[in-house]
């Protein structure tokens, strides 16, 4: 996929956009399948395709989807694709207006919800699931003493080592490679 980089967040019509489990979901399964129908989404997601269809609409309108009509086999075909590989945003950019502060914390509680239910579904997953994966899933936590700097600067070595591992080639060595969800957050906080 030809995807410029992640993309800056800084209107809050999109982050409603985003503030939806299912459409997190739909960007969660584009960014991990790529291009895909609506049947296909429909599919991974176990909605109605009207359901689904909707919320493409909506994500398109916020410019996060974009239909790919190339890959479209007639005229009744329609394949959608991420406008870039990710989205970020600061919680800052919204400061000024209370309404698109609520919007803010409501995309940041979301996305949270999101994370914390993808772990919570490991955690639950059969035995031999997690008998497959032996001691490969993994769990850290550390406290640290930083400036707002040097969190800033943990940050970027952080999100840049996760960027080189999504953006790299998939090796084509007949090895079978499962979707993994990898997070992190760094916040200042109290034990």
């Amino acid at each position: 996929m030809d995807q410029p980089t992640v993309r800056q967040v800084t209107d809050s019509r999109v982050l409603a956009a985003l503030a939806h489990p299912l459409r997190r979901r739909l960007m969660d399964v584009l960014k991990v399948y790529g291009p895909c129908t609506v049947g296909l989404l429909a599919e991974r997601t176990d909605q109605a395709p009207a359901n689904v269809s909707h919320h493409l609409k909506v994500l398109a309108a916020a410019d996060l989807l974009v239909e790919a009509p190339e890959l479209a086999r007639d005229r009744r075909e329609r394949w959608w694709k991420l406008r870039s590989r990710g989205v970020r945003w600061s919680e800052s950019d919204f400061d000024d207006d209370p309404s698109t502060r609520v919007v803010a914390d409501a995309a940041g509680s979301l996305n949270l919800e999101r994370h914390t239910a993808l772990v919570r579904a490991w955690h639950a997953a059969a035995d031999e699931t997690h008998a497959a994966w032996g001691d490969a899933p993994f769990s850290t936590d550390h406290w640290l003493h930083l400036t707002p700097d040097e969190l800033a600067e943990l940050s970027r070595e952080v999100i840049a080592l996760f960027s080189r591992w999504a953006d790299r080639p998939v090796p084509d060595d007949g090895q079978r490679r499962e979707p993994v969800f990898v997070f992190t957050h760094g916040v200042p906080a109290r034990p």
